[in-house]
């Protein structure tokens, strides 16, 4: 199980947005915080707050990454000549987990990393079992073919919440998908507002 399984509703109702745009987010309900002062009129943030919550909501929104994990791919982004902001967002995507929720193999990004971890995916006809994988452009990415009768995938084909990008060409018949180029921030269907920008103030400052 992922380490934020349990939680991951409070995270939507801690920033009152529907992060990955699912119908049951209890955001669609009540719009304030978790717990006991969760109905508490909020302050205007200051710049650090605004700052923090940009980070904290797009590190939340691949599900499973430590602040560890999210600092070194922002610092790979940084490394990097062009956009800090557009690369960071490239490289939350290129990870293996986000490809196979992109592709709706999965109904989220949670069952994502589970799924690759216990072996479901082939890349380019290998099986990968490590989430943070990062495919390049062409990857073939597939459910092996033990696993394409599980329940879960052909839910997921079928949701209506979201549909998938044009940086990956997906056969869901066959449950196949390319990784075709590297995203930028419009080309990526997020539910929120997404705000890379502040990011970069974030690690600048701190």
């Amino acid at each position: 199980m992922t380490k934020r399984t349990s939680a991951k509703y409070k995270l939507d109702r801690r920033m009152g947005e529907n992060i990955w745009g699912r119908a049951k987010s209890p955001v669609n309900r009540r719009e304030y915080g978790p717990g006991q002062h969760g109905q508490r009129r909020k302050g205007k943030l200051s710049d650090f707050g605004l700052q923090l919550r940009a980070k904290q909501k797009l590190k939340g929104y691949y599900g499973d990454l430590t602040e560890k994990q999210f600092r070194r791919i922002f610092a790979e982004a940084e490394r990097v000549r062009g956009d800090t902001g557009e690369l960071l967002i490239g490289l939350l995507e290129r990870r293996l987990d986000a490809v196979v929720y992109r592709a709706k193999f999965v109904p989220t990004v949670f069952a994502a990393r589970q799924f690759v971890n216990h072996g479901h995916v082939l890349v380019n006809g290998k099986r990968v079992n490590i989430p943070s994988y990062r495919v390049k452009e062409g990857d073939v990415i597939e459910v092996r073919e033990k696993s394409k009768q599980m329940a879960a995938i052909l839910e997921a084909t079928q949701l209506p919440e979201r549909d998938v990008p044009d940086y990956l060409e997906v056969d869901h018949n066959k449950l196949t998908a390319t990784f075709v180029r590297m995203p930028g921030l419009s080309d990526v269907p997020y539910p929120v507002h997404m705000e890379p920008n502040l990011v970069i103030e974030f690690y600048a400052q701190n």
